[in-house]
């Protein structure tokens, strides 16, 4: 199944979609496994009802590897999305062959012309492209490009999302983006009132990570961000 299929029919449920961001360290926080396996908590997540899952496979400073992108896929069977700094086309065939589904194509690290190309290699091998903006300007190439994917981050990677981003970045920009186009909320959102304000503000589904791995019950928490 596509992951914006799979967003789109949990939306239909009712439910908030809540991308859980499985990542090993957070740049600003630290440590977020805390001694905890991340393929157990993905299938944790899974029995708590995720409909798709995000995955990050960046080494150096958040400690993700495809070997954990691979066992996730493989141990869940749901829709991933891989998170990383996608810059050419075989890191395109690499996401597919270790069980992506999706993958994000940041616009504040591409060219126009690279980003381009990138999305449509991506369509052309079966892998699903998630645009991700941060700026109205960057929302305005999506809609050159056509994206029908749009990842909304409330902060800003070119930092590593050590800013104080906010739902706020989702509603000034929602309103910009393409016409049927799956909007996903990212960052900054911490609590099930900053997930329905991301909803509301015009996103189809929320991606969260930190939150997630600092609650006291991941699996309650999740099924509480998702209206539950």
């Amino acid at each position: 199944m596509k992951f914006s299929t799979a967003i789109l029919n949990q939306k239909s449920t009712g439910a908030i979609p809540v991308i859980p961001d499985i990542k090993c360290v957070s740049p600003k926080h630290g440590d977020l496994l805390r001694g905890r396996c991340p393929v157990e908590a993905a299938k944790l997540l899974k029995n708590a009802g995720t409909a798709v899952m995000s995955v990050v496979t960046e080494p150096k400073e958040f400690c993700g590897s495809l070997e954990l992108l691979r066992n996730i896929a493989d141990t869940t069977g749901l829709p991933i999305l891989r998170k990383d700094f996608i810059t050419t086309t075989d890191d395109l065939k690499i996401s597919l062959d270790n069980g992506a589904a999706a993958i994000l194509l940041m616009c504040a690290t591409q060219t126009e012309k690279s980003l381009f190309e990138l999305y449509e290699t991506a369509l052309q091998l079966g892998i699903e492209p998630l645009v991700e903006t941060h700026t109205l300007a960057e929302m305005q190439l999506a809609r050159k490009l056509g994206a029908m994917l749009i990842g909304i981050n409330n902060r800003d990677i070119t930092r590593l999302e050590r800013d104080d981003g906010t739902v706020t970045n989702t509603r000034h920009l929602a309103e910009f983006a393409p016409e049927n186009a799956v909007i996903v909320s990212e960052s900054g959102i911490n609590t099930p009132e900053e997930a329905r304000q991301a909803i509301d503000a015009g996103a189809d589904a929320v991606l969260i990570g930190t939150a997630l791995w600092q609650a006291a019950d991941m699996a309650a928490f999740y099924q509480q961000l998702c209206g539950r």
